[in-house]
């Protein structure tokens, strides 16, 4: 940073050699703003400091002016030398920036400025009471770590599950330095990996942070899981020094060789972008376009900042604020009208016709818009195995889940038996069709995937978001209730087991029993693949639990 002095101008020529400079801020001063995370622990009210009488800091947009020291104030040179001491810090000056710091970037240890997320890729909004300015990051502080902090707490990833290691160390410190973002620490990556899925699952975006190919090979497994799951995890890795590309160095935490894109070749096949940033200059748009995408199609990202740049600035993450551009998807308005057409001429030509959710419903964020067309339609509606806790399972027209001859009691009979079925977000695989054992027919099913529609054997129709279609399409079904009277008419709770006696031995539907009493609407199941899993769809989920 250039510091500007303006020389005195005395008015008589014996004093010229008495006059001392004044500077405008000593770059002590400015170490306080720059490094930030290693500030005092103290905290100070921006609201209760008043502004001393001291020279702007150079930090400030405002120029300072002239000064003109004459020969009246020699008797206060030696006071204004130790003011201005290169060893000292002016107090008065430290509890003023101190402030600006507090205003420009927030006070992690008493959350001032904790931000909160209105929506998927907006900006934060300061939920205090405080008066926060806009981040305005001067050049010499925008560093590319701080840039990739800000950028999750915009989008909503505001806790990062990490393990430490030699190649991420520095850029962890910056994570933990960002006010509204909170490092939760993990004992191995697998583990950091699969809770950023949960966290995705819960709040629509994840992040984990490993170090360079120990710890990228050992999250590959979670990371691969989210791909297939279509949720949006965002994995960062701390990569090798920059400087070392090229050098044909084996480095350690590999795997011997001095190729170092062992890891990225890995990471191709189960992320839908890799950004590798080993040096400044585009290093904003790499990571601003991985987040991006990740969101926009719902799948994992792989992000690899090289351990020497974490700390760097660079111009272009100053510009603040910049939100991510991530372009509005729509569907097309002729395909739309014409597969709401075919599919509403075909549902309501049905004599009994029922709907099925599927695990995609998440993807297209289309929840709301599937328990709405069961509302309108009067359709009974199921779910998939893999969509359980998806729809809204205290809904009177919900009649359990559908899996073949392993369905929840008198579930199976009423889908098969239909004379069409609308599933929406469906997966048919060996596991939810029981090995292809599903007594269903393709001709009698309009199929909704995200952004495609396809109607019995007939038309397809691409171009088109689930949400908008179904929204549709609920408006122009004719009301048929013949399929969940059937099922009402068959129906017959499942009788609760008796109490067992206190020598008796455990058994798994007493103890599912209880579990049920547990629940509640803001109680999270996670259940392996087992008997749990097994078990578990046939709880009936209260509102809100999933």
């Amino acid at each position: 940073m250039t510091h500007k002095v303006w020389p005195a101008k005395p008015r008589r020529k014996e004093h010229a050699k008495q006059v001392r400079r004044l500077p405008v801020c000593h770059p002590s001063h400015q170490t306080t703003i720059l490094h930030a995370a290693t500030a005092p622990k103290t905290v100070f009210s921006p609201s209760s400091i008043k502004a001393p009488q001291c020279p702007p800091p150079a930090c400030h947009n405002s120029q300072p002016k002239p000064r003109t020291i004459s020969a009246s104030h020699k008797q206060h040179k030696s006071k204004t030398s130790q003011a201005f001491a290169p060893s000292q810090t002016a107090p008065h000056c430290h509890l003023r920036l101190r402030a600006m710091e507090l205003a420009l970037v927030g006070n992690p240890s008493n959350g001032v400025a904790k931000p909160s997320c209105n929506s998927v890729g907006s900006l934060p909004v300061v939920s205090s009471n405080a008066v926060i300015h806009p981040p305005v990051t001067s050049a010499a502080g925008a560093t590319l770590g701080r840039h990739l902090a800000r950028r999750l707490v915009q989008i909503g990833a505001t806790d990062v599950f990490a393990v430490p290691g030699d190649f991420n160390l520095t850029l962890l410190d910056y994570l933990i330095a960002e006010p509204g973002l909170k490092l939760i620490g993990c004992c191995n990556e697998l583990n950091a990996g699969y809770a950023a899925d949960g966290y995705a699952r819960a709040r629509g975006v994840g992040a984990c942070a490993v170090t360079f190919t120990v710890g990228g090979l050992s999250v590959l497994n979670a990371i691969a899981g989210a791909y297939s799951e279509n949720l949006p995890v965002i994995c960062i890795v701390g990569g090798p020094n920059s400087n070392d590309y090229g050098t044909n160095r084996i480095l350690h935490h590999t795997i011997g060789l001095p190729d170092f894109s062992q890891e990225l070749r890995c990471f191709q096949t189960i992320t839908c972008y890799q950004a590798v940033i080993n040096n400044l200059d585009d290093a904003h748009e790499q990571i601003d376009t991985a987040i991006a995408t990740a969101l926009r199609e719902s799948k994992p990202v792989y992000i690899s900042v090289g351990c020497n740049l974490a700390g760097l600035s660079h111009p272009t993450f100053s510009r603040e604020p910049v939100p991510l551009f991530i372009s509005p998807r729509l569907s097309n308005k002729a395909n739309l009208e014409h597969a709401v057409e075919a599919a509403a001429d075909f549902l309501n030509k049905a004599v009994k016709p029922v709907m099925v959710g599927g695990p995609k419903i998440r993807v297209a964020k289309a929840k709301k818009a599937f328990a709405g067309i069961a509302e309108s339609s009067g359709y009974p509606f199921a779910v998939m195995p893999s969509a359980k806790g998806l729809v809204p399972e205290h809904h009177p027209r919900f009649i359990g889940t559908y899996w073949g001859a392993v369905s929840t009691t008198f579930c199976a009979e009423i889908v098969e038996s239909a004379d069409a079925y609308l599933f929406a977000g469906p997966i048919f695989n060996d596991y939810s069709s029981v090995g292809y054992s599903l007594l269903l027919k393709r001709e009698k099913a309009v199929i909704v995937q995200p952004d495609r529609v396809v109607v019995g054997n007939g038309p397809a129709f691409g171009c088109i978001l689930m949400t908008e279609f179904l929204d549709a399409l609920a408006k122009r079904l004719d009301r048929n209730t013949t399929a969940y009277d059937n099922y009402r008419r068959i129906f017959i709770p499942d009788r609760e087991p008796p109490n067992g006696q206190p020598d008796e031995p455990l058994r798994v539907n007493i103890l599912f029993k209880h579990i049920k009493e547990l629940l509640s609407g803001d109680t999270a199941i996670i259940a392996e693949t087992g008997d749990s899993w097994f078990n578990c769809q046939k709880l009936r989920l209260p509102e809100g639990c999933g």
